[in-house]
């Protein structure tokens, strides 16, 4: 990774985070490092696809809820997140838009994480195991894991005393469903379809 900040040895603030250059890259501020977001067409139709279907979800339920993407923030013990999709409830998303000084979201705030795993980088080794701890950690209740290849599939974990726990896989071509934080069902290989 390349930086154009004051330091580029590290560590790294918050500060340093904000002084990126707006050229479309996404960085994540783990333990005092930056860390470049990998991205592709494949991995941002999943997530945009992930967030329409939750959107709608919510929508046909009534439900209270926000449905949010990159580029919103999420604060955890080790720096800031940039989770693909998390849902907050509408009252949260509401405050955070009307305070305009708010730049990131807080464990309580969030109900559901998702992140799209990107297979053969850094990133997806934070995906299944940093981010596994960490959201646990600051207490959001469900976090889903989406693989892309070889054929879409969601692993659903919820939270327990003890951490996550898995409590689904679920395979391109079967259906999903789950009722909290809304009822919302799909066959996850439509995370992987042009409409």
């Amino acid at each position: 990774m390349t930086s154009t900040v004051g330091h580029p040895h590290g560590p790294y603030t918050l500060y340093d985070l904000d002084a990126m250059p707006e050229d479309g890259r996404r960085y994540e501020l783990a333990d005092g490092w930056l860390t470049e977001l990998p991205g592709d067409l494949w991995h941002d139709h999943a997530a945009e696809r992930l967030k329409e279907i939750l959107k709608a979800a919510a929508r046909h339920a009534d439900a209270d809820m926000h449905v949010a993407g990159i580029p919103q923030d999420v604060t955890t013990p080790a720096g800031v997140r940039k989770p693909d999709v998390f849902v907050v409830s509408r009252d949260v998303a509401r405050t955070a838009l009307e305070s305009r000084t708010r730049r990131t979201y807080y464990g309580p705030d969030l109900l559901l994480v998702s992140e799209i795993v990107s297979p053969r980088t850094g990133s997806e080794v934070n995906d299944r195991v940093t981010k596994v701890n960490e959201y646990a950690a600051i207490g959001i209740p469900h976090y889903w894991l989406v693989d892309l290849e070889p054929r879409p599939k969601l692993t659903v974990l919820e939270l327990t005393e003890s951490g996550y726990r898995m409590v689904r896989k679920v395979k391109a071509g079967e259906s999903f469903s789950m009722e909290v934080p809304f009822p919302v069902g799909f066959d996850p290989a439509r995370l992987s379809e042009m409409e």
